[in-house]
């Protein structure tokens, strides 16, 4: 099950930095910081399926005290990576509904938030289903990064789309907030989680 889990870890890497080049890209092109968050995320989520793999890479040779406190060490390290995110993407939304900093449509971010509806679903779904057969807190944590990936992605397309079909520009931004308090309510878990 470790192999798995570094398996799943290292597709999450793989997968999240690529996304994440095409989604900043594509954000600061089109001025969207709901993109750039989105983009953001996926360095954040390859920056936890890295804890992952640091956790899962050395299990053969550690003893049951040493992988409580990796576990325990991944968990928090997760659960931190919501809330620099967070803090990122609530300054920047805020910041462009108060300059009224109106976002170009971006056609790449509608393809990467539907393609990353698509996959990420699936993503979670393994990784979850492994964590709770290895008990592991770290691995569901990281889990529930993918899975708010999946929920950020669907933001992502609602405010991208009404922009790119309405020209309603403040949808970028508010799909920001949004994701926001995902980000937040998914840290206070991941850490909370982790108390003993």
């Amino acid at each position: 099950m470790e192999k798995k889990a570094l398996v799943l870890s290292a597709v999450t890497v793989g997968y999240n930095v690529l996304e994440g080049v095409v989604s900043i890209l594509a954000g600061m092109a089109a001025g969207s910081i709901a993109l750039v968050g989105f983009g953001l995320d996926s360095f954040i989520e390859s920056l936890s399926g890295g804890i992952m793999i640091w956790r899962f890479s050395r299990h053969e040779t550690l003893t049951k005290d040493e992988k409580e406190r990796i576990e325990r060490k991944a968990a928090r390290l997760v659960g931190s990576t919501f809330f620099v995110l967070a803090a990122y993407v609530l300054f920047e939304s805020v910041h462009k509904l108060y300059m009224h900093e109106a976002v170009h449509p971006s056609i790449v971010g509608i393809i990467i938030a539907v393609f990353s509806l698509i996959f990420m679903p699936v993503l979670f779904y393994l990784k979850h289903k492994t964590g709770i057969a290895l008990n592991s807190r770290s691995l569901i944590a990281d889990s529930k990064q993918t899975l708010a990936c999946m929920f950020m992605s669907a933001a992502l397309l609602i405010g991208l789309g009404l922009n790119y079909l309405f020209g309603f520009w403040q949808a970028d931004p508010i799909a920001g907030l949004v994701i926001v308090l995902f980000l937040l309510r998914e840290g206070y878990e991941a850490l909370e989680g982790e108390e003993p």
